[in-house]
C-alpha cells in the first residue's frame, strides 16, 4: 500500500516538473487586443510597418459614429523625426504635397484591393516622391517631418480610405506583422 502511494506521490511530482515550465513559459492570455479586428474588406496586402519594424501605437483607430463625428481616422505610430516612411503597399502616389501645412503622401492602392481602390496616407511628411510615381512595397516615400504632427512628440500619423470611408490602417498588415512576438520552446511530450 506504501509502495503504490509512493509510486502516486512521484508521478504528480514528475508531472509537476515537466508541466510547471510550459505553463510559466505559456503566454498570458489576451484580455485585450493589441489591435483593432481588422476590417473584413480590406485585403491584407501590406507586408511592412510604415516606420521601422514594429513601431509602438501611440493611438489607434476610433472611427466616428457619423460621417462629421469625433473620432481619430488612422493609428499614430512613434517615429522620431527624420525617420524612413515606407510604403506599406504597392501602388501609385496620388498626391505628394502640403495640406494646412502639413507634409502629405497619399499612395492610391494597386487593382484587386476592391471598388474604389484602397487609399493610405502618411503625415506629416517630407516626401521624396512625386505625384504619379509608381511605388513598391516598402519603398521610402518620405521622411518623418520634426513639426506637423498631432502627437505630443513626434509621430507617423498613417490613415486608410476607401472612397470617402475612413478604415482600420492596421487591417492591411497580416496577422503573423501584427502580433510577433518573441519565438519560444513548446514542451515536448
Amino acid at each position: 500500500m506504501r509502495a503504490k502511494r509512493c509510486v502516486r506521490v512521484c508521478t504528480r511530482l514528475i508531472l509537476l516538473l515537466v508541466l510547471t515550465p510550459a505553463i510559466l513559459l505559456s503566454p498570458p492570455p489576451r484580455l485585450f487586443a493589441a489591435a483593432p479586428d481588422p476590417d473584413s474588406t480590406v485585403p491584407a496586402v501590406g507586408r511592412a510597418w510604415p516606420v521601422g519594424s514594429r513601431p509602438e501605437v501611440l493611438r489607434g483607430w476610433e472611427p466616428p459614429a457619423t460621417a462629421y463625428g469625433p473620432g481619430h481616422r488612422g493609428v499614430d505610430l512613434a517615429a522620431a523625426p527624420g525617420t524612413p516612411v515606407r510604403a506599406v503597399a504597392g501602388g501609385r502616389v496620388s498626391f505628394a504635397g502640403r495640406v494646412a501645412g502639413k507634409g502629405v503622401v497619399s499612395v492610391e492602392l494597386l487593382p484587386g484591393t476592391g471598388e474604389p481602390p484602397l487609399r493610405t496616407t502618411y503625415e506629416p511628411v517630407t516626401a521624396t516622391v512625386e505625384k504619379d510615381e509608381e511605388v513598391a512595397p516598402g519603398e521610402v516615400i518620405g521622411t518623418v517631418d520634426a513639426t506637423g504632427s498631432h502627437c505630443p512628440a513626434a509621430c507617423l500619423h498613417w490613415g486608410l480610405r476607401r472612397g470617402e470611408t475612413y478604415l482600420n490602417p492596421l487591417s492591411l498588415l497580416p496577422p503573423w506583422l501584427l502580433h510577433r512576438g518573441p519565438s519560444r520552446l513548446l514542451p515536448v511530450y
